[in-house]
């Protein structure tokens, strides 16, 4: 099967640095056209959002949208709250698994497939920091073998 073709507009590094993701989702956005356009041209920042479960519904809160420039009175407020598209199999599934203890969604990455803006949200649980000294150990500890092994290959 081919994989589908998409284009990465933001990503939140900070997630994968402070969670552990246990499992992703991609889920639609409810947008106005101005911030379609502003999204097209990268203006989007994703550091300090994240998502809750309100009466039923899956709500994208501190994802920052620059106003369009060419906009005017269509212009949206950047920071408000965006609802999610989810089927409701895929909401009540994330009911359960954030209601328990130490699970939150986070928004990992924006990108556009078919036209469309997508995000990926991931169910992830807080690190503690000696698991990110860990975390950064191991990544080091991978970039020094690799080193050797492309020095001996010469």
């Amino acid at each position: 099967m081919v994989k589908e073709a998409y284009k990465v507009v933001a990503q939140n590094k900070k997630a994968r640095h402070d969670y552990f993701i246990e499992e992703t989702i991609e889920a639609g956005i409810v947008l106005s056209g101005t911030e379609v356009k502003s999204i097209r041209q990268g203006k989007l920042n994703l550091k300090e959002s994240y998502a809750s479960i309100v009466g039923g519904e899956v709500i994208l809160s501190g994802m920052h949208i620059s106003p369009y420039e060419q906009g005017n009175i269509f212009n949206k407020d950047p920071l408000r709250d965006r609802k999610l598209l989810l089927h409701r199999s895929e909401i009540n599934r994330l009911i359960g698994l954030t209601q328990q203890k130490g699970f939150t969604l986070v928004p990992i990455q924006a990108y556009l497939k078919r036209g469309m803006v997508k995000i990926e949200l991931g169910v992830a649980r807080g690190k503690k920091l000696y698991d990110k000294r860990d975390d950064i150990a191991a990544r080091d500890a991978k970039r020094e073998i690799d080193r050797k092994l492309k020095e001996q290959q010469r």
